[in-house]
C-alpha cells in the first residue's frame, strides 16, 4: 500500500542545501509558468473584447499554458522533479515518492512563485487585474468534480511518464505529455471553472486581486484528484520490490 511508504522526513531536510535548491527550482519554474499562463489571459483581454471568455481566448489560454508548463517542468526536472503544482507534490507524497517536509517546502515555493508572478504582471501592465479563478454556469459541486477529474488526469500522466520506474524512454517526453494534458483539460473545463488543476495557479491571482469566492474548490478538487491518482497508480502499476525513488525524482 502507498500509505506504508509515506514518510515525514528528517528535520534536517528542511534546511539541507539540496532541499532548499530544489524548493528554489520550484519557485522559479512556478513563477515562469504562472507569469506566462496568467499573462496570456491578461494580454488577450487587452487585445480583444471579452478576452479569455471567447472561444479564441480559451484556445489561446490552452496553448499558452501547455507551452509554459512544458518549459517549467523541463527546467526544473533535474533540480526538484519538476512538480510546479501542489497537487502533483501531494500525489507524489501520497504514493511515498517524496517526504512530507520536502513536500511542504515545495508548496511554499510554488505558492510564493505564483504570488510573485502575479505581482510582476500587475506591475508591468500598469495595474491590470490578475483575474482570480471563478465558476461559470456550473454549481460548486460540479466545479469540484471538474477539478478532481482534470487533476486526476494530470497527476496520472505525471506518474506514468515521470515517476514510474518502468517509464524507460517515455520519460523523455514527460514534460510534453504533462503540458498537453493541461492544455487539453483547459479546452474542456476552462469555460466552466477556468481549469486550474493547480492550487498555486489559483492562489496567486486570488491573493493579488484579493478575490476568494469559491477558492476552496481550487484546493480541494486538485488535491483530491492528485491524491486519488497517486494511490491508484502506485497500487495497480508500480512494483514495490524496487528501491524508493530519491526525493529529487518526485
Amino acid at each position: 500500500m502507498p500509505i506504508n511508504r509515506i514518510a515525514i522526513g528528517r528535520r534536517e531536510e528542511a534546511t539541507h542545501p539540496d532541499a532548499l535548491r530544489a524548493a528554489f527550482g520550484e519557485f522559479v519554474s512556478t513563477l515562469i509558468f504562472v507569469f506566462a499562463g496568467e499573462g496570456s489571459g491578461m494580454a488577450f483581454s487587452k487585445l480583444t473584447e471579452d478576452g479569455a471568455s471567447t472561444p479564441a481566448g480559451l484556445v489561446a489560454a490552452a496553448i499558452a499554458h501547455a507551452f509554459a508548463l512544458f518549459v517549467a517542468v523541463s527546467i526544473s526536472a533535474n533540480i526538484s522533479g519538476g512538480h510546479v503544482n501542489p497537487a502533483v507534490t501531494f500525489g507524489a507524497f501520497i504514493g511515498g515518492n517524496i517526504t512530507l517536509l520536502r513536500g511542504l517546502l515545495y508548496w511554499i515555493a510554488q505558492l510564493l512563485g505564483s504570488v510573485v508572478a502575479c505581482l510582476l504582471l500587475k506591475f508591468v501592465t500598469n495595474g491590470m487585474t490578475t483575474s482570480a479563478f471563478g465558476l461559470s454556469g456550473v454549481s460548486v459541486w460540479s466545479a469540484l468534480v471538474f477539478e478532481i477529474v482534470m487533476t486526476f488526469g494530470l497527476v496520472y500522466t505525471v506518474y506514468a511518464t515521470a515517476i514510474d520506474p518502468k517509464k524507460g524512454d517515455i520519460g523523455t517526453i514527460a514534460p510534453i505529455a504533462i503540458g498537453f494534458i493541461v492544455g487539453a483539460n483547459i479546452l474542456v473545463g476552462g469555460a466552466f471553472t477556468g481549469a486550474s488543476m493547480n492550487p498555486a495557479v489559483s492562489f496567486g491571482p486570488a491573493v493579488v486581486s484579493w478575490t476568494w469566492t469559491n477558492h476552496w474548490v481550487y484546493w480541494a478538487g486538485p488535491l483530491i484528484g492528485g491524491g486519488i491518482a497517486g494511490i491508484i497508480y502506485e497500487l495497480l502499476f508500480i512494483s514495490h520490490s524496487h528501491e524508493q525513488l530519491p526525493p529529487t525524482d518526485y
